[in-house]
């Protein structure tokens, strides 16, 4: 039984620095560090996004990897999440947020004084473990956490992410969370960039200025581009705070 970590090329691509920070420490724990859920993926495309001194780094990491029954893959992205689960049978699916918090040796910062608003996200509206998980973190930063009426399983935002057409893979290898389900929920309109900002702005508003916090580089997008005061809890974790690169 092997374990895996899946870096995520799009969390690698908007925060690199975060990301290499990740795969060190799922290193450290044994973990083996790939680049993507599915084989080949866009690698040029994703190589040429990361910054030029990291480029041949990341290129250097496997693909992909060999998932079978009985292995267990974490992540940090959640489009990893459905496929690894819709098409790999017998196979355990964690976050990163899970082996962090089930890791009795890892070193939290102190943020004592600081409340943030939770952002949940619909891509993982159904893994209970992984927002215990997100919520076992903050409390352990000392951050106190302000909920919002729409959490957990009643989330249903995800930036722009839905306000744009899905990518075809998703809809191929993970048809239940991004077929089925999107459709019962109405996502995935094509929406234009000005609607996209209007919709994002509009939502944020409920925030009035307050810290808020997100573990999903999609609903970090939104939230940004809606003007939100919002961090990554990888940020948060790592006590790093990076640019959110386009």
């Amino acid at each position: 039984m092997s374990k895996y970590y899946i870096a995520s090329c799009v969390f690698t691509w908007h925060y690199p620095q975060l990301s290499q920070r990740a795969q060190a420490y799922a290193e450290k724990q044994g973990l083996t560090v790939v680049r993507c859920c599915v084989p080949k993926y866009k690698l040029e495309h994703f190589t040429g996004h990361m910054p030029a001194a990291y480029q041949d780094t990341w290129a250097a990491l496997p693909d992909s990897g060999d998932f079978a029954a009985g292995d267990t893959v974490y992540t940090l992205c959640h489009n990893c999440s459905a496929i690894i689960e819709e098409t790999k049978p017998g196979v355990t699916v964690k976050s990163l947020w899970e082996l962090m918090d089930e890791d009795p040796d890892f070193s939290y910062p102190d943020f004592t004084g600081h409340t943030m608003i939770l952002q949940d996200c619909w891509r993982a509206f159904d893994r209970t473990a992984e927002q215990d998980a997100v919520r076992s973190l903050l409390k352990k930063m000392k951050i106190t956490v302000v909920e919002q009426e729409e959490r957990r399983e009643k989330t249903d935002f995800c930036g722009v992410s839905t306000l744009r057409p899905a990518p075809p893979r998703n809809l191929k290898l993970a048809p239940q969370r991004f077929v089925h389900n999107a459709n019962v929920q109405g996502k995935f309109e094509d929406c234009t960039p000005e609607e996209q900002k209007r919709r994002m702005t509009e939502y944020c508003h409920r925030f009035n200025g307050k810290e808020v916090v997100s573990y999903c580089h999609y609903c970090m997008e939104g939230l940004l581009l809606g003007g939100a005061r919002a961090k990554h809890l990888a940020e948060l974790a790592f006590n790093q705070f990076e640019t959110y690169r386009k």
